[in-house]
């Protein structure tokens, strides 16, 4: 892709602070406000999923406030929690049932990521941002800026394009393997596979986006080197 300016520097504090509310208010205080509520006080697990969806709501709220804008991250997290919280109110509560409920919320976020390459822009365009910048002003504008370019543009499709593949071919297999193999077995297979798809996109996806970066890098050399031999 095109090399464009580089990002300004990151603000360590703004980052900091940045990771932790995305990490404790999206991941941690949900996981946590489930557990509390199940294990310790009996709650329903439609009624614990949607008391944890609050915390993705405080986290959007902060954000606002803070940066004005509102964190697409933060609503997609509070999105798949409500719809995690009605999946679980569907049909049998067997254990069996559970894993291909389970199946069926990651193949729903792949369905979300294909669906939204119809729209202006894609959703890993948003997760990079969340991810790739501090979140400051100054930051949050480089990368807006960064949609000019062609080949960053194609970038951010390819990735949600291969994310979305991946997570509903993951979900298909897991809903097979559920009725294929013993209960017991899948249910220390499963978080392997959500785990284990999760790590391997991560990596394929940090590999790519350095490599698309080093092409521009190169194709900007290559053409400012003929402008210059052109005006020689």
């Amino acid at each position: 892709m095109s090399a464009p300016d580089k990002p300004p520097a990151r603000s360590g504090p703004a980052a900091a602070v940045g990771w932790v509310l995305t990490v404790g208010l999206n991941v941690v205080a949900p996981i946590l406000t489930y557990n509390i509520l199940t294990e310790d006080h009996g709650w329903s697990e439609f009624a614990a999923l949607l008391a944890g969806s609050a915390w993705p709501v405080l986290d959007s709220a902060i954000m606002v406030a803070w940066r004005r804008r509102i964190d697409e991250f933060a609503v997609v997290t509070l999105v798949f929690l409500v719809i995690t919280a009605l999946v679980s109110l569907i049909g049998a509560h067997t254990a069996r049932a559970l894993l291909v409920k389970d199946s069926g919320i990651t193949g729903l976020f792949g369905l979300l990521c294909l669906a939204t390459l119809l729209a202006p822009r894609p959703l890993m365009f948003y997760f990079g941002r969340k991810f790739a910048t501090d979140g400051t002003p100054a930051s949050t504008a480089w990368w807006n800026g960064m949609w000019q370019y062609e080949g960053f543009r194609s970038t951010m499709r390819t990735m949600t394009l291969v994310w979305g593949v991946a997570y509903v071919a993951e979900a298909l297999l897991r809903v097979a393997l559920a009725y294929a193999l013993p209960t017991r077995t899948m249910v220390a297979l499963s978080p392997v596979m959500i785990y284990g798809v999760l790590g391997v996109l991560g990596v394929w996806t940090a590999w790519f986006g350095k490599r698309r970066a080093a092409e521009g890098a190169r194709r900007q050399t290559e053409a400012e080197a003929e402008a210059a031999a052109a005006t020689a």
